[in-house]
């Protein structure tokens, strides 16, 4: 087969290639949680979350309408990946245990994170996260409204960015209010991998370890047939000829 030509594959997850965000929300008792995830894209100062309906980060931002979006940097894997199996949730849900998620309390401590106050929002700031971004809840959109036993399963969850903080070090010179993208190395997860703007994985990542046919439950309805909904079987056959 030629390296040019395009072949059919149904990959479980989509995710190409996008910053992480370590989201800072307040729990019931005043405490922290801190949750990263990947499903994020901005335009203007909105930026659309794409989160689990049942995550504790979800209920937080649901109640407090707040939350804080902590951008790490390429050196900070070992933080992330301190992160990555564990929830704020108790007792932790059937679909993160089957992942081997785990519950902790004490993310900050976890995680060897140190908090700073915010201006305008309730949650706390990642004093390590070289962007922090204060925000406020726009709207909720349910997603998954095309396959009728997966509806609402997860939320796009749209937010306004109250206040950006940066690094000094990060700033443009000459312009006041600009980012300087040849200082800024964001950390990318990439299928569960995390990359830097380099080549080569900055870190094993952790998340890597769950096998990506975990996720297949919300590609697909049990109850109603959409066109490409057999399409990992064919990649499958194909792979197999």
């Amino acid at each position: 087969m030629s390296s040019t030509e395009h072949t059919i594959i149904s990959p479980a997850i989509l995710y190409w290639g996008t910053p992480v965000v370590l989201i800072t929300s307040e729990n019931e008792d005043g405490t922290s949680n801190i949750a990263p995830m990947s499903s994020a894209w901005w335009i203007g100062h909105s930026c659309m979350l794409g989160l689990d309906a049942e995550s504790k980060t979800t209920q937080n931002i649901l109640r407090t309408n707040e939350c804080v979006l902590n951008l790490p940097s390429d050196s900070m894997g070992d933080h992330v990946n301190k992160l990555a199996d564990t929830t704020g949730s108790n007792p932790v849900s059937d679909s993160k245990a089957s992942r081997n998620y785990k519950f902790v309390k004490d993310k900050w401590t976890r995680a060897g994170l140190h908090p700073q106050p915010s201006s305008f929002v309730t949650p706390l700031r990642i004093a390590e996260c070289p962007v922090q971004m204060e925000c406020r809840v726009v709207q909720v959109n349910g997603l998954l409204k095309d396959l009728p036993d997966r509806s609402g399963l997860a939320l796009a969850i749209e937010v306004r960015v109250l206040r950006v903080h940066v690094l000094q070090s990060l700033r443009m010179e000459g312009h006041p209010n600009r980012v300087d993208p040849d200082k800024w190395r964001p950390l990318i997860m990439s299928f569960q991998e995390l990359y830097g703007l380099k080549d080569g994985k900055v870190i094993p990542s952790v998340l890597g370890r769950i096998g990506e046919e975990k996720y297949r439950a919300l590609t697909r309805s049990d109850v109603k047939k959409l066109p490409g909904d057999d399409d990992d079987q064919i990649a499958a056959v194909e792979g197999v000829a």
